[in-house]
């Protein structure tokens, strides 16, 4: 098949290589068959047809190569801007090359002793921006790639990076993240004296650049960044006012009352929801007074009986007013309307209008009251939500109970995520040492997500209280890899400190007769484990620090 003169000979030799000789002639064969280079008569031109092909591509590369004219000289890139913070000390930029090289991870399998160094990365990066160190030049695109495959690490990586994290993700599509994650790609926001500047990224700018210039102003001047978000208000879409009254939560004062009260009357049913939110985390506004008398008219002490018990007495309609106060009509499916009505209600009340409505008692007292008609977890369940949209650390105690409680709980926590949330609400010596008791009392079997609110790393006595907990499971003769998840935090949360606590734990216990088989093995591994990584974790602070000694190689798992 002769190749048409306006046809590229490059492209017909590639579409005959893809279909095959056989069902295609190759550009040229017949002059190539012509030429002599067919030794073998008997062969026959189909035997000789792929030799022709690659015949033909090779002076058809040697013809484009020839060909070739010199491109012009693209523009020299822009110098990365230099990163004035300090070098990071010798021993921690060893630590850190260690770190990224291992970032392939274990594999599947049995752990072993090893530990997992992928997971310790997080940690560095977070001791490395305490300090304030740049990131060596040379590491940063096994640091991109890293953060490229694991979104976790994305916010410590880029700010660890700086500036030249966004300039290198300018000349590498596969770091279009870093570019995505910088509001501006990598520009400053302006100041909020910079009126001019703001006002034209504000009418102009990218949504993801206004966003982070309304949340930049609003940590510094909160009245400054609402009168701006008031100026554009109307015109906005609906999503994009649900994002920016969101950023409104940091710096929520009495201030923001009027403008939140105009949300109320808000096109989109989302927006009107997170402004009655916002404004019942607000005690002294006008909604959370609304929202108060309605939810005091549900409930009241009844001291007919022996015990003064708790009645309940949910809304039978959801009138207008109580929707434009953010309360939802349509109950999820399954659930009750006047019940999903009364917990609306009186999660947006302020908790501290309940001493003086149920007699003077306390939180504590309060929820020790009984309550009638099988209501007790509807109400309970409905002030944990408000005590942790109001940070109530009074009412969080008295809902979560006793750590020891045999309901593991309290009687208004209805589940761990509850727990957990009532948790964030207390500070983290008081946090710590609840959550030691829980796992003192219940074990671990139900700790793991209260754990994970915990500060890291965790008290002493909290610590101790996990150990503990896993040296009875371990001499219990239970699964080793039932407790894997909780082996995982301690290795990332236990105080280094208690690595020289846990050298009795090393050796490999005599199994039980009821004892799962092998399960001794696997826990001297889990423990061997645990311990050098609580010590690698205890070199890498001392190399950040600076305190590890010049030329000592880092220490290795």
């Amino acid at each position: 098949m002769n190749r048409t003169p306006d046809a590229p000979a490059w492209e017909e030799l590639v579409t005959t290589a893809l279909l095959g000789t056989d069902r295609r002639t190759p550009p040229e064969a017949t002059a190539l068959l012509g030429t002599g280079r067919r030794t073998q008569p008997e062969t026959g031109p189909a035997r000789d047809a792929p030799v022709a092909l690659l015949d033909s591509a090779a002076l058809e590369t040697v013809r484009r190569r020839a060909g070739l004219l010199p491109a012009r000289a693209a523009a020299r890139p822009e110098p990365a801007p230099e990163d004035t913070r300090p070098a990071l000390p010798p021993a921690a930029a060893r630590r850190l090359a260690l770190l990224l090289a291992d970032r392939g991870g274990t594999g599947g399998g049995r752990r072993g002793t090893a530990p997992d160094l992928m997971e310790l990365l997080p940690q560095w990066l977070t001791a490395a921006n305490a300090h304030g160190y740049a990131a060596p030049p040379h590491m940063l695109p096994a640091l991109l790639d890293a953060a490229r495959g694991r979104t976790d690490l994305r916010p410590a990586a880029l700010r660890f990076a700086g500036t030249r994290a966004v300039w290198l993700a300018r000349l590498n599509p596969d770091w279009r993240f870093a570019l995505r994650a910088t509001p501006g790609g990598g520009a400053a926001l302006p100041r909020p004296e910079e009126r001019e500047r703001v006002r034209r990224l504000w009418q102009e700018g990218l949504f993801a650049e206004r966003v982070a210039l309304l949340a930049a102003i609003r940590a510094r001047e909160p009245v400054a960044a609402r009168e701006l978000l008031a100026t554009t208000w109307a015109t906005e879409r609906a999503e994009d006012r649900l994002m920016f009254l969101d950023s409104l939560r940091t710096g929520l004062g009495p201030s923001d009352e009027p403008f939140l009260e105009q949300a109320l009357a808000d096109r989109s049913r989302n927006v009107r929801a997170t402004a009655a939110e916002l404004l019942s985390a607000l005690p002294d506004s006008a909604l959370a007074g609304r929202m108060a008398v309605r939810a005091g008219a549900c409930v009241a002490v009844d001291r007919t009986g022996a015990v003064p018990t708790l009645t309940v007495e949910a809304p039978h309609e959801c009138d207008p007013s109580m929707e434009r106060d953010g309360v939802v009509s349509k109950a999820p499916a399954g659930r009750g309307e006047r019940s999903w009505w009364l917990g609306q209600l009186v999660e947006a009340a302020p908790l501290g209008v309940w001493p003086a409505r149920l007699g003077g008692r306390t939180p504590a007292e309060i929820v020790a009251l009984p309550v009638a008609d099988d209501w007790q977890a509807e109400l309970h369940a409905a002030w944990c939500r408000a005590a942790v949209r109001q940070r109530d650390a009074a009412w969080a105690r008295a809902l979560l109970g006793t750590p020891s409680a045999p309901e593991a709980g309290g009687p208004g926590a209805v589940s761990l995520a509850e727990r957990a949330k009532l948790l964030g609400t207390l500070d983290p010596g008081e946090r710590a040492e609840w959550v030691a008791g829980f796992i003192a009392r219940h074990g671990l079997s139900e700790a793991f997500q209260l754990l994970g609110v915990c500060a890291v790393p965790w008290a002493g006595p909290l610590g101790r209280a996990v150990v503990d907990a896993l040296n009875i499971a371990r001499d219990a003769g239970s699964y080793p890899w039932s407790f894997s998840g909780v082996m995982g935090l301690a290795e990332r949360c236990l105080d280094p400190a208690e690595a020289s606590r846990l050298d009795g734990l090393l050796a490999v216990p005599d199994e039980t007769e009821d004892a799962s088989p092998g399960a001794g093995g696997y826990w001297a591994e889990a423990f061997q484990r645990l311990v050098t990584t609580l010590r690698l974790r205890a070199a890498m602070l001392e190399e950040l620090s600076g305190t590890a000694r010049a030329g000592d190689p880092p220490a290795r798992a």
